[in-house]
């Protein structure tokens, strides 16, 4: 009797399951974006919210939440209802860097959030003043070594992804640079083309245009690979400081406990509005190189991402401040 029950429960589950995964969006999707308007996540995000809305048959309305590196609009996102009615956009800072670096969270990125699908990964550039005499890497170390604490690097800001990539290269250099932050990427470039700072870490779309000018040159970026954008220049693993990978991200999230079916469903929609052709020119137009893959993938890609840039934040001592 008892096998019979459960065979019944179990068949009830699964049609329900199979029931819940054919409707599912029934009502509007509520997209968080953690990052005003315009930027390359809000860009992504509007671009797959059209193209889902149009494919699900309901309307996916994006909901800019900006604010404090991105915190507030996951902590959004993780205290809603785990129903797969609300997503948002995740960042490297709000899911993998925050949490060292300020302390307490008001969530937890691998038990309050279910990742959904990795979205594009943001490139870093290591680029330096035309008055610099380092024409590649291993140049700078060494003019770093000869002089320790002269040198100083920009970057888009305390606690960023491109402050965080210098703070791993003076740590796997071995080098000594004081930290320079700006309020983004474009005024640290524009200080760099003037002179004012000598080296800096920021986002590849924002001083490719100088560098292909000749205003500024570029040394190295600063992923594990060659970037898409701009295959000609070499990566810092290559050019002297081997194992070095840091890259800026941002992915899709949902609240942990969100049907798994919703994940799915909303996982092979993101995969493929991602490869479309016209997606995909316009993600790197706005500096977003597309990769995606399973939410098991994204998972552990934050899995791993913590804890490095844990180890990063400790030994440096960098801070938010």
């Amino acid at each position: 009797m008892l096998r019979v029950l459960g065979a019944a429960l179990c068949a009830v589950l699964s049609l329900s399951s199979g029931a819940f995964a054919q409707s599912y969006p029934s009502k509007p999707i509520r997209f968080i974006a953690p990052f005003p308007p315009g930027g390359s996540a809000d860009t992504i995000a509007r671009l797959l919210a059209q193209e889902m809305t149009k494919s699900f048959g309901q309307q996916v309305v994006v909901e800019n939440r900006p604010g404090a590196g991105g915190n507030i609009g996951v902590e959004l996102v993780a205290k809603s209802p785990p129903d797969g009615y609300t997503v948002g956009i995740g960042a490297a800072g709000a899911l993998a860097i925050n949490q060292s670096l300020m302390g307490k969270l008001p969530y937890d990125p691998q038990k309050d959030l279910a990742a959904v699908a990795k979205l594009a990964d943001i490139p870093i550039v290591l680029a330096v003043a035309n008055a610099t005499s380092a024409a590649s890497v291993r140049d700078l170390i060494a003019a770093a070594k000869a002089k320790p604490g002269t040198l100083s690097f920009a970057s888009a800001g305390n606690g960023t992804a491109m402050h965080l990539s210098g703070e791993l290269f003076k740590l796997m250099a071995g080098v000594d640079m004081a930290h320079v932050p700006y309020k983004g990427s474009s005024p640290a470039v524009t200080d760099l083309v003037s002179g004012q700072v000598p080296v800096a870490f920021v986002d590849l779309s924002s001083a490719l245009p100088q560098i292909r000018a000749g205003r500024i040159r570029g040394l190295a970026v600063a992923s594990g690979t060659r970037t898409i954008t701009a295959p000609d220049l070499p990566t810092i693993a290559e050019s002297g400081v081997p194992g070095y990978d840091a890259v800026g991200w941002f992915g899709v999230i949902a609240p942990a406990g969100a049907p798994k079916d919703a994940i799915a469903k909303l996982n092979a929609e993101i995969v493929r509005i991602m490869a479309l052709p016209e997606v995909r020119d316009r993600a790197l137009a706005v500096g977003a190189e597309p990769s995606t893959g399973t939410p098991e993938a994204f998972a552990a890609f934050i899995a791993a991402e913590i804890p490095k840039w844990e180890r990063v934040v400790k030994a440096s001592g960098a801070t938010a401040n």
